[in-house]
């Protein structure tokens, strides 16, 4: 038996471990696009907290992604629910790529563009959302697409804890030493990541300002 007809053969628990997988993902990438985008814009606006903002980001970035689970584990209403404590790691390996495009894209507005929507009376408020974030959208989509293709890798780690998705393939393939098992996870998790990574790097070309 080969790895498709083996997916096609557990076609039903394949089919629930990738809704799994895409709902880790979906809600880490949306909880780290409400906290990054955000402080992308606050470092934007007051520099001088880029450091520890972004170096905070970047540590949480180094941290070996079963180290992090590791260090979550004992918090008592994480613990007990892995679904969570899976959806809280995620989001803290996305933010990096968030914070740091968001902040990159407002800065890189041309201050011409800013001068001249302030000579036209533009509050602070009106200048962000008419004018920073309309021309900063394809960067900042750049540093969510990032933040996707890493979280659909990492998110099969997740299976280490229970917290289900295509990981559980890939771990039991494992345990087993059944390649055919661990293909069953490791191909379509993958394919996801390119999906993922086509898909908003689409949208990111559709709205690139011209």
């Amino acid at each position: 038996m080969n790895v498709l007809q083996f997916i096609v053969h557990n076609r039903m628990q394949f089919f629930d471990l990738t809704r799994e997988h895409l709902w880790l993902v979906g809600w880490s990438t949306a909880l780290a696009m409400l906290v990054g985008i955000p402080l992308g814009i606050l470092i934007a606006r007051r520099p001088t907290l880029s450091s520890p903002i972004l170096g905070s980001a970047n540590v949480i970035q180094a941290i070996p992604a079963l180290a992090l689970f590791g260090f979550l584990l004992p918090v008592p209403w994480l613990g007990a629910r892995s679904d969570r404590l899976a959806i809280l790691a995620l989001t803290l390996y996305a933010l990096l790529p968030i914070i740091r495009n968001t902040f990159t894209g407002i800065r890189g507005v041309d201050p011409a563009v800013m001068e001249a929507g302030r000579g036209m009376g533009m509050t602070e408020a009106q200048l962000l959302w008419q004018v920073e974030l309309p021309l900063a959208t394809s960067v900042i989509l750049s540093g969510v697409r990032v933040a996707v293709v890493i979280s659909v890798g990492l998110a099969t780690i997740a299976a280490f804890i229970g917290a289900g998705g295509l990981g559980e393939f890939i771990f039991r393939g494992v345990a087993m030493v059944d390649n055919r098992v661990i293909l069953a996870g490791a191909i379509p998790a993958a394919i996801l990541a390119l999906l993922a990574d086509f898909g908003v790097g689409w949208l990111e070309r559709r709205l690139r300002p011209r």
